[in-house]
């Protein structure tokens, strides 16, 4: 059959048949085809083909090379005849068993119901088409699939530039009946004889009987692949009778092939003989189980919870850090190495976990490059104010959606330069897949059981066998580390909500948040200038102790420790000593001790009392003696400070130069602005514009409605590109003319109905035109629509078309266009 019979298949399937094949391969229709028969040869194309071909399974996959290996047409049962000599015995079943035992009948079956759930796979996505009795691979299939089965190329393809002679000899010794006649007809019928008696089993048989048991053992170490193997030290033409190695003896009688100076191949033909009529060896029609310690479900779902309120803690911290002291961008991009540790060791995590954070915070949108600075978005601030569970939502889908491998921070690319966190680098096309094809693996696991990374390359293995690359194991393992730490998993366990984000079904902030851990807005004031608090802070409540006093140490209660520095930072952002000890006393447990108090009065006491503005920059101050004593001070020296008045110095060091060595000196001034106001240093001011954060949809695939579209532009297509019939409403010669109303209502019940209509339309030259049209939108005083007379989609001025009229469709029909009602 050719590439017009599978033409013809595809145009006799129904409307829903061909929404199916679009939906499950959407690269067809981008663009959408003119006509089936462009649909046909787009679905044939290697690419197009390549792709679908990644998408099996490996027991699809099989179904689909046993079908190509064969010489023509093939049935249902000589196919699972096939198929079923393949697959091994159930475990603990004998081997003598056979399809006549219980457990045989039992294994056969199953066999039979995935071969029939594999062929109907394959169908509905066009890579084999015909009837149940008639199967055959799609064109360009067979080529696409090669080698298949890691088999060897042909006997005719191993043996193409052997010379005539060569043939000869080999046939001589193979059928001592042979007469030669290689040389004639360029040597052909002496390699389509070699092809047939390598394909004969018994010849095959007798040819082994001759070899020795090395011979034999080489031969089996080719047999399930890679057919191929390098031997610089064999001969290449050699007979029975002058062969010595085992190599020499397969190449002599044409169980091997040269198929070059230093390498020699097991033709297919030989392979599938010694395979014992099998394609396949241990051929599973399911996928593996996966394996790994059991756990309690309960246990790992609070566990997970924890993990997830951690990172969600995380990631607010560090906005908070570059809020303050943004890190810098490197030239190329990306985060330094010393920027990297410095926050590793300020959020208390391991490198390559802050790394993450950094990451998903990015993909997130809640941090971006702006200025030569990493600095916090605007979309940080709405993001913050939500419930924990809806902020860790966001991560979860930020994380699983992006294209960025963060477990490839501190590697080496291959110029030898280091990978830096949040580089461009970092980027890797097949991330965002494989992290959702591992959460799938990882949604499908049995409750309570923590997957072992290897069951879950197996799994994965099995699923996608093409797609396999070097890259693909670390970036799964990545995953797997990452959905711990993230806490989609709890030691190991898929947690409920963690499934849930797998799925994306939009359930998982509902599960999280009865196991997340109840905030608390209150802390426990002690004397010695520290607050202990004994749980996760209300957002609110933690942004103002981070801001009052700097965290001293974390675990079952997190310990705050107020200093001068500290208090000052508050009184920096524009809070009073009055404010600052109303909001202690509002949420402490206890009253707060006295000598906090003392702190806070005497720092907001002698706050304020310099202020730095600009001369370069300049100091004021009420008092002149505060100020004699700034002059005498010996470390002034260099501030080059002199005085303008008896309340104001000046100074040519920058103002927050000149506020910095103010403090270091132990004095406690306050920088204000031009018109005089205090400048108040906000930890939330600094902020940049970010992209936008990356939204994945779950299906990639065209909505039903565009897939549906696709469909009836296609049939409309195909049914102009077969048969131009000039509409009859209208008389020879002339064009449609209707008044504009009656013009703008028939376009529009046209498009309600997805029906064709032909109109007249004047052109830019003012000749007046006709036109077949299956009218798609009307918008802005035009017209999209798919022009049947042009096969494209094309935009019209509504103002040019002369008018509108039915469109006799009276023609044959195909199965396919009666079933989706063509007219």
């Amino acid at each position: 059959m050719t590439g017009t019979d599978f033409s013809e298949w595809l145009r006799g399937r129904s409307d829903e048949h061909l929404r199916a094949l679009v939906a499950a391969r959407p690269e067809l229709v981008t663009p959408v085809p003119a006509h089936l028969d462009g649909l046909a040869a787009r679905a044939c194309s290697p690419s197009a083909l390549g792709r679908a071909l990644d998408r099996l399974d490996r027991f699809q996959l099989a179904v689909l090379e046993t079908l190509a290996l064969g010489d023509g047409p093939s049935s249902r049962p000589a196919l699972l005849s096939m198929i079923v000599r393949a697959v091994p015995d159930p475990p603990g079943t004998s081997g003598t068993s056979g399809p006549s035992g219980a457990s045989g009948a039992s294994g056969a079956e199953d066999v039979a119901a995935a071969l029939d759930a594999a062929l109907d796979t394959l169908v509905t996505r066009g890579l084999v088409y015909g009837s149940p009795d008639a199967l055959l691979p799609a064109p360009g299939v067979p080529a696409a699939l090669e080698p298949p089965a890691a088999l060897g190329p042909p006997a005719a393809e191993v043996f193409r530039h052997h010379p005539p002679e060569r043939l000869d000899v080999l046939l001589h010794d193979i059928d001592p009946a042979y007469e030669g006649g290689g040389q004639a007809d360029a040597g052909r019928p002496a390699r389509e004889r070699l092809t047939a008696l390598l394909s004969d089993p018994a010849t095959v048989a007798r040819l082994l009987e001759e070899v020795s048991p090395q011979a034999r053992a080489a031969l089996d170490e080719l047999v399930w692949g890679p057919p191929s193997g390098r031997l610089p030290s064999a001969r290449r033409e050699v007979d029975t009778a002058t062969a010595q190695s085992p190599i020499e003896q397969l190449l002599a009688r044409g169980l091997l092939g040269a198929t070059g100076e230093e390498t020699v191949a097991l033709p297919r033909e030989v392979a599938l003989v010694l395979r014992g009529g099998r394609v396949h060896r241990d051929l599973s029609p399911g996928p593996p189980a996966l394996d790994g310690p059991v756990r309690d479900q309960e246990l790992a779902d609070r566990t997970a919870a924890g993990q997830a309120f951690m990172f969600v803690r995380m990631v607010e911290e560090l906005c908070e850090l570059w809020s303050v002291d943004p890190p810098g961008v490197l030239r190329a991009g990306g985060l330094s190495v010393r920027d990297l540790r410095r926050t590793a060791q300020l959020l208390d995590l391991p490198e390559w976990a802050a790394g993450l954070v950094a990451e998903v915070a990015l993909a997130a949108g809640l941090i971006a490059a702006g200025e030569g600075e990493w600095l916090p978005t605007g979309g940080y601030d709405g993001w913050r104010i939500k419930a924990t569970e809806d902020r860790w939502a966001v991560l979860a889908a930020a994380w699983a959606a992006m294209d960025r491998a963060p477990g490839l921070i501190g590697e080496r690319d291959d110029r030898d330069r280091p990978l830096n966190a949040l580089h461009p680098d970092l980027r890797r096309s097949g991330a965002a897949q494989t992290r959702a094809r591992t959460l799938s693996v990882l949604e499908a696991a049995p409750p309570g059981l923590a997957p072992t990374p290897e069951s879950v390359l197996a799994r994965l293995t099995w699923e996608q066998p093409r797609r396999r690359s070097a890259l693909r194991d670390p970036l799964v393992r990545f995953a797997l580390r990452e959905a711990e730490h993230i806490g989609v998993t709890g030691l190991g366990v898929p947690a409920a909500h963690g499934r849930s984000a797998a799925r994306g079904d939009g359930r998982a902030a509902d599960l999280l948040a009865p196991l997340l851990p109840q905030a608390v807005d209150h802390v426990l004031l002690q004397a010695d200038l520290t607050a202990v608090a004994p749980g996760p802070l209300t957002t609110d409540l933690g942004r103002r102790l981070a801001l009052t006093a700097d965290v001293e140490s974390k675990g079952g209660a997190t310990v705050y420790r107020f200093s001068e520095q500290s208090v000052r930072r508050a009184l920096d952002a524009g809070h009073s000593a009055g404010d600052l000890l109303a909001m202690l006393e509002r949420h402490s447990a206890t009253p707060v001790p006295q000598p906090l108090a003392y702190l806070v009065t005497d720092v907001a006491r002698r706050h304020g009392r310099i202020r730095v503005g600009v001369a370069s920059s300049y100091v004021r101050c009420d008092d002149p003696a505060l100020l004699d004593e700034v002059l005498a001070d010996k470390r002034a020296h260099l501030l080059r400070l002199r005085r303008l008045a008896p309340t104001v110095l000046a100074s040519k060091t920058s103002r927050a130069a000149l506020v910095d060595s103010l403090r270091a000196m132990g004095y406690a001034p306050v920088a204000e602005s031009l018109e005089g106001d205090v400048v108040v240093a906000r930890a939330d001011a600094r902020r940049t514009e970010g992209p936008p954060a990356a939204r994945v949809s779950a299906n990639p695939g065209p909505n039903p409605d565009a897939a549906a579209a696709a469909v009836r532009a296609m049939r409309a297509g195909d049914a102009a590109h077969r048969s131009r019939r000039r509409p009859a409403e209208t008389p020879e010669g002339q064009v449609p003319r209707s008044p504009s109303t009656a013009t703008i209502s028939a376009l529009e019940e046209a498009i309600r109905q997805g029906s064709r209509v032909w109109i007249g339309y004047t052109d830019s030259q003012g000749h007046a035109t006709s036109r077949i049209l299956e009218p798609a939108r009307m918008e802005g005083g035009y017209l999209t629509a798919y022009d049947e007379t042009r096969a494209t989609v094309h935009r019209f001025v509504l103002s040019r078309i002369t008018g509108v009229a039915g469109y006799d469709a009276e023609r044959s029909q195909t199965p396919g266009e009666r079933a989706a009602g063509v007219d």
